[in-house]
C-alpha cells in the first residue's frame, strides 16, 4: 500500500488487531505486555489482545476513546463532547469493570462514585501505544478487571540519539491540540518526555440547551531507565494533567466547571539473581477533581489517592516452562469535602506458561487478594494458544475474577452502603485466527461473562446496593482486512452482544456494532479513508426504572493524508460526514460534522 496505512488503522482500529507480520510466520510475533505477568508474543498466548501504535492513534480523533470505539467488543458512551464524562464498554461491561494503567501506573480514581477511568478528558497526546487485554483479570491484575485492562505507554524514542515528533491540529468547534516529543536513547538508556495541550470551545453537551460546553487540559509525561550495571536497570516514569471542562449540570442548570489535576509517579529497579529476574517498583497517583460552583447538598471537591508497592519475579525452570511470581499491596483513599475513608489490600500471584510444543502455549494464573475490609479473594485464569498451522491459530481463555465496591459506593453518607460485599465474575472465551498472506485475516471470537451481586444504584432506597441474581454478558467479535491489491484494503469487523441482568437489558451496550472501512492509495503521496460504523439496539433510561430506545446510528467518516518530504505529513479529517444526529447517552449531544486539518512530522 502507498503513503500511510495508520489512518485506516485508527479510523478502524480494531479491524487489525495484529498489525505486523513475523519474518518467518503468517503468525505476528508482536509481543504484548498485558497478556501475561511477563510480556509474550501475541502468537503465544490466548488472551484476546488489541494494540495500536502511536501513529494509529495520532492518526484518530482528539479523544483516544474515540479511537478505542472502533475496536471489535469495545464501545464509548458520551455526557457530550471531548472532556465531558465518558466510559469505556468492553464486551458490555463498564468503566468500573476496566483496569487502566499509564506506565505501569493504576490510574483509575478513587473518589469517584465506581473505581473508574474517565476517557472524556483523556485527549491523544500523551499515548505512545496502547495495549487493550479483553477478559476476566483479576488473576493477574486485581479488582476492577473483570471486563479487562487497557494498558497505555507514553511515547518512547525508536532510534539511536535524539529524536522526537510534532503534531498540530485545528479544527471545527475552535478546536486546536499541539502534542511534542523529545528523546534521547543511547546504548545503555533512554528518556522521552512529552506535552501536549488541547482545547476546545465544544459544544452543548445537553440537548436541553444551546450553551457551549469547553475543554482545555494540558499534559506531560516523562520516562526515562538506565542500566547501571549488566544486571541492574533503574526508571521511573511521570505524568501530571490539568484542565477544565465545562458541563451541564442539569436540565435547567448549564454552569458546572469541573478543575481537574492528576499527578502521577512510578520508581522501579529490574536485575538479575542468577537465573531468577526481578523488579521492584513504588507508585503514588493521586487526581484532585473540583466541582466550585456545586450546590451546597453536592460533594464539590473529590480527591483520590493511591500507593502502591509491587515484587515480580520470573525464572525460567527449564526449557519451555517460565514461572512469574509475585507480591503487592495498595492503599487508596478518597475525601469528599470534608469526609475521608480508606482501604488497603495486598496479594501474592503466580503464572506459569508452558510451551507444550511448538505450537501449542499453555498458561495457568492464580492471585489471593487479602483486603482490610472483605474476605479473602482467590481469582484465576487458563488460557491456550494452539497453532494450527502455520497460518491458522485457536485461541481460549477460561477465568475469574472480582471487583470490590468503591470507597463512594461504601462510605458517602448520601447515598454509600457499608454493607456492600465484592462482585464475582466468572469468564470464558474462544476465538480462531486465519491469515492470508499479507495483512489480510480474519479473525472470529466468541465470549462470555458472568457476574454475580452485581452492584448498582437504587432509585427506590437512593443507596448503592447488590442486584440479587446473575448479570450475563456474551456474544461474538468477528473482525477481518482484505488486501485487494498494493493500493486497495477493505477492512470490517462486527460484534453481537447480549448483556443481561436480574432487571433486564444493560442500558448503552449496542447489541449490534459494525464498522466497515476502505483505504485507498490515490498517488504515491495521497491516501483516502473512509469508514462507517453502525450501531444498534442501544437502551437507556426515561423514567428510572423503565427503560426505552435510543435510536440507531451510522456516522461515516473520510480522511486524505498527503506525504511532505522529510517524514512530515499533513492530513485533512471529516468527522460525522453526513451530520448524523443521535445519542449514545440519552439527553446528551454528540458531535455534528467536524473538519479538522493538521500536521505531523518526525525528526
Amino acid at each position: 500500500m502507498t503513503a500511510n496505512r495508520t489512518a485506516t488503522i485508527a479510523l478502524l482500529a480494531g479491524l487489525s488487531p495484529l498489525p505486523g507480520l513475523a519474518q518467518d510466520s503468517l503468525l505476528l510475533e508482536e509481543i504484548t505486555a498485558t497478556a501475561g505477568l511477563v510480556p509474550v508474543e501475541i502468537s503465544r498466548t490466548g488472551a484476546t489482545v488489541e494494540t495500536l501504535n502511536g501513529d494509529e492513534l495520532n492518526s484518530g480523533g482528539q479523544g483516544v476513546a474515540d479511537t478505542l470505539d472502533r475496536l471489535p467488543g469495545v464501545s464509548l458512551t458520551s455526557n457530550g463532547g471531548l472532556g465531558t464524562t465518558s466510559s469505556l464498554r468492553l464486551r458490555g461491561l463498564g468503566g468500573s469493570y476496566i483496569g487502566v494503567r499509564i506506565d505501569g501506573i493504576d490510574v483509575t480514581d478513587p473518589s469517584s462514585t465506581q473505581t473508574a477511568f474517565d476517557f472524556g478528558p483523556f485527549a491523544r497526546g500523551l499515548p505512545g501505544r496502547v495495549e487493550v487485554l479483553k477478559g476476566s483479570q483479576s488473576a493477574l491484575y486485581g479488582s476492577e478487571s473483570i471486563a479487562g485492562v487497557v494498558d497505555i505507554t507514553t511515547w518512547r524514542p525508536e532510534k539511536l540519539g535524539f529524536s522526537g515528533g510534532l503534531q498540530v491540529e485545528g479544527g471545527s468547534d475552535a478546536t486546536y491540540s499541539g502534542t511534542l516529543n523529545l528523546g534521547q536513547l543511547g546504548e545503555r538508556g533512554e528518556i522521552a518526555l512529552t506535552l501536549s495541550h488541547v482545547a476546545t470551545d465544544g459544544f452543548s453537551a445537553r440537548s436541553s440547551d444551546t450553551e457551549a460546553d469547553g475543554f482545555e487540559q494540558t499534559s506531560l509525561s516523562l520516562f526515562a531507565a538506565y542500566d547501571v550495571t549488566e544486571n541492574l536497570r533503574l526508571g521511573f516514569s511521570a505524568l501530571y494533567a490539568e484542565g477544565v471542562s465545562n458541563f451541564d449540570r442539569s436540565t435547567i442548570d448549564p454552569s458546572g466547571d469541573y478543575d481537574t489535576e492528576q499527578t502521577g509517579a512510578r520508581l522501579f529497579a529490574q536485575f538479575a539473581t542468577g537465573a531468577v529476574e526481578h523488579e521492584f517498583a513504588l507508585s503514588s497517583y493521586e487526581i484532585d477533581r473540583v466541582d466550585a460552583t456545586a450546590p451546597a447538598f453536592y460533594t464539590r471537591n473529590f480527591l483520590g489517592e493511591r500507593r502502591s508497592a509491587e515484587y515480580l519475579g520470573n525464572a525460567e525452570l527449564r526449557p519451555g516452562l517460565t514461572l512469574a511470581f509475585g507480591a503487592d499491596w495498595t492503599e487508596e483513599k478518597a475525601r469528599l469535602d470534608a469526609l475521608n475513608f480508606s482501604a488497603e489490600s495486598s496479594a501474592a500471584f503466580g503464572e506459569l506458561q508452558y510451551a507444550a510444543s511448538d505450537a501449542l502455549d499453555l498458561s495457568v494464573s492464580l492471585r489471593y487478594d487479602d483486603h482490610s475490609d472483605f474476605d479473602d479473594q482467590l481469582s484465576g485464569r487458563g488460557a491456550m494458544a494452539w497453532r494450527l498451522q502455520d497460518d491458522l491459530i485457536l485461541r481460549a481463555v477460561i477465568g475469574t475474577g472480582y471487583r470490590a465496591p468503591s470507597l463512594y459506593e461504601r462510605f458517602n453518607p448520601s447515598f454509600g452502603n457499608p454493607a456492600l460485599s465484592p462482585e464475582k465474575s466468572r469468564s470464558a472465551e474462544l476465538g480462531i485466527e486465519k491469515r492470508y498472506g499479507g495483512d489480510s485475516h480474519a479473525k472470529v471470537t466468541l465470549f462470555h461473562t458472568e457476574i454475580d451481586d452485581l452492584i448498582d444504584y437504587d432509585f427506590t432506597t437512593f443507596t448503592y446496593n447488590q442486584v440479587p441474581g446473575t448479570t450475563r454478558s456474551q456474544g461474538v467479535e468477528i473482525s477481518g482486512l482484505w488486501e485487494v491489491n498494493d493500493r486497495l484494503s477493505l477492512l470490517g469487523n462486527y460484534t453481537y452482544t447480549d448483556a443481561e441482568g436480574p432487571n433486564g437489558t444493560l442500558i448503552r451496550v449496542p447489541r449490534h456494532d459494525l464498522n466497515i472501512g476502505v483505504e485507498a492509495g490515490l498517488s504515491d503521496r495521497l491516501t483516502g479513508v473512509l469508514s462507517a460504523r453502525f450501531a444498534a439496539d442501544l437502551t437507556d433510561y426515561t423514567v428510572y426504572p423503565a427503560t426505552g430506545p435510543l435510536d440507531d446510528f451510522t456516522v461515516v467518516d473520510a480522511s486524505l493524508s498527503y506525504a511532505l518530504q522529510n517524514g512530515a505529513e499533513a492530513y485533512f479529517r471529516i468527522e460525522n460526514l453526513f451530520d448524523e444526529q443521535y445519542e449514545t447517552v440519552r439527553g446528551y449531544n454528540s458531535p455534528d460534522r467536524s473538519i479538522f486539518a493538521g500536521i505531523r512530522a518526525t525528526f
